[in-house]
C-alpha cells in the first residue's frame, strides 16, 4: 500500500490527541455532505417540476408542428405537402387555425386567442387530462362548443352547463371600420361552453378558447387555410428523422418544430432557474469547504512532531506533503459520498411518501407534494463539481506545508 495514503488513513480514523481537531474534521465532512445532498435534492426537484410541465404540454402539443415562416396562414393542399404527409411514421394530422376575436358573455367582454381545430385534435391530445370542468367537445349535431382556458373562464364568469351561449365577434378581413356602423366590420356567432382546461400557463389559461375549425374559418373568411398542421407520430418513431424529411421536402418556406421547440421559452426558463440555483448552492459549498482548510491546517500543526520524525527517518518533502493531501481528499470524498447517499435517500422518501407538501390544503395545486426525478447525469455533475472544488481547496494548506518543509 502507498505509504502516504496509509499514514493519511491512520490519521483520519485514529483518535487524535486534541479533540478540537476531531470536531473540525467532523464539521468538514458534515458541511460537504450537506452541500452535496442539497445539490442532489435541488436538481431532483427541478427535474420533478420539469417533468410535470413536460407531461402537461405533451398532453396538448403535437409531436411536430408545421407553420409558415412568412405570413400567418397557408394552404397545405399542394403536391409538396401531399408527399411530406405520406412519410412513414406519421399517424394523425390535425388542422389548426388561430386568430384573435372578442368573446362576450353577460356583461363581460374579453379579447381571446381563438384556436380552431379539426376533429383529429381529440385523437392527438389528451384533453381529458387537462380538463377541470365539463368535457371536450367540438360539435354535437348543430351545436358548436368551446373549451375555455381556466383564467379566461373565470374572467368571463362562464362555466360548462350554462344555458346562455358566448357571443363571438370576429373582425372581417380587408374591411374598414365604418364609424357610423362599426358592427358591420365584425362577423358574429354564438357558441356553447363545453369545458374548462388548464395548462398552468398564463399564455393558454388566460387567453385561449378552443373551437371547431369550420366555425373559425366561417368567422374569419378562410376556406382551406390553416395557421399550423399538427402531426402525431406512431410509437417508437424517430421524431428527428421525420422532422428532417419534412423539412427537406417542404424547403425553407416552412418551419417544422418538435415539442421542445414549440415550448422553447418555457423549457429554457426552467433550465436557467435550475442552473442559477445550482450556482447559489456552489457558493454555499465554498463556505462549507473552508472548514476543510481549517481542519487540515490544525492537523498539520498537531502532527509537527510526527513530521520531524519522518524527516529524520529520511522521508522526502513530497512524501510528507502527500500524506496531508490524501488526508484532505479522504475527508472530501467521505463527505461527498455521504452527501450523495443522503440526497438520494431524501429524494426517494419524498418520491414515495411526499414528506414536503406544497400546501396545507389538499388539492390546492395539481400536485400535493414537491415532485422529484433523480437523473444520474445530475448526480455525476454534483459529484464532479464538489470533488473538484474540494480537491483544489486542499492544495492551499498542503502548499503552505511544502514551503515550510523547504525552508
Amino acid at each position: 500500500m502507498n505509504v502516504s495514503f496509509f499514514i493519511a488513513r491512520r490519521y483520519l480514523f485514529s483518535k487524535k490527541s486534541h479533540n478540537v481537531v476531531n470536531v473540525i474534521s467532523a464539521i468538514s465532512v458534515c458541511g460537504i455532505a450537506v452541500a452535496t445532498a442539497a445539490i442532489v435534492c435541488v436538481f431532483s426537484i427541478f427535474n420533478g417540476f420539469g417533468g410535470i410541465v413536460e407531461g402537461t404540454f405533451n398532453a396538448f402539443d403535437p409531436d411536430l408542428k408545421i407553420t409558415v415562416k412568412e405570413g400567418k396562414v397557408f394552404d397545405y393542399h399542394t403536391p409538396e405537402f401531399e408527399k411530406a404527409l405520406q412519410i412513414n411514421g406519421i399517424q394523425i394530422i390535425s388542422e389548426s387555425l388561430e386568430e384573435n376575436a372578442l368573446f362576450m358573455f353577460g356583461e363581460s367582454q374579453v379579447p381571446v386567442l381563438m384556436k380552431g381545430v379539426s376533429e383529429e385534435f381529440k385523437l392527438m391530445t389528451d384533453m381529458e387530462k387537462l380538463l377541470l370542468e365539463g368535457s371536450f367537445n367540438l360539435r354535437e349535431d348543430v351545436v358548436d362548443y368551446t373549451t375555455l382556458g381556466s383564467g379566461l373562464a373565470m374572467t368571463l364568469g362562464a362555466r360548462p352547463g350554462f344555458i346562455n351561449p358566448i357571443e363571438i365577434y370576429a373582425p372581417k378581413r380587408d374591411v374598414r371600420v365604418n364609424l357610423a356602423n362599426p358592427a358591420a366590420a365584425f362577423t358574429r356567432a354564438y357558441i356553447q361552453i363545453g369545458g374548462v382546461f388548464s395548462l398552468n400557463s398564463p399564455e393558454y389559461d388566460e387567453q385561449m378558447a378552443i373551437v371547431p375549425i369550420q366555425l373559425a374559418r366561417d368567422l374569419f373568411g378562410y376556406e382551406n387555410q390553416v395557421t399550423s398542421l399538427d402531426i402525431k407520430l406512431e410509437p417508437n418513431v424517430s421524431v428527428n428523422r421525420v422532422k428532417r424529411e419534412i423539412e427537406r421536402i417542404l424547403g425553407d418556406n416552412f418551419l417544422v418544430e418538435d415539442r421542445y421547440q414549440q415550448q422553447k421559452e418555457s423549457y429554457r426558463m426552467m433550465q436557467i432557474e435550475k442552473w442559477v440555483t445550482f450556482l447559489i448552492m456552489v457558493f454555499v459549498l465554498l463556505i462549507a469547504v473552508f472548514n476543510l482548510v481549517g481542519s487540515l491546517s490544525m492537523l498539520i500543526v498537531e502532527k509537527r512532531d510526527d513530521i520531524k520524525s519522518l524527516q529524520n527517518m529520511g522521508a522526502s518533502e513530497q512524501l510528507i506533503s502527500r500524506i496531508f493531501l490524501y488526508e484532505g481528499w479522504l475527508i472530501s470524498f467521505i463527505g461527498i459520498i455521504s452527501g450523495i447517499i443522503t440526497g438520494l435517500a431524501l429524494c426517494l422518501l419524498q418520491q414515495y411518501f411526499g414528506l414536503l407538501q406544497l400546501s396545507d390544503t389538499p388539492g390546492a395545486y395539481i400536485i400535493d407534494a414537491y415532485p422529484v426525478i433523480v437523473k444520474m447525469t445530475d448526480v455525476v455533475i454534483a459529484f464532479a463539481v464538489v470533488s473538484l472544488i474540494s480537491l483544489l481547496t486542499v492544495l492551499y494548506p498542503v502548499n503552505n506545508l511544502r514551503k515550510k518543509l523547504q525552508q
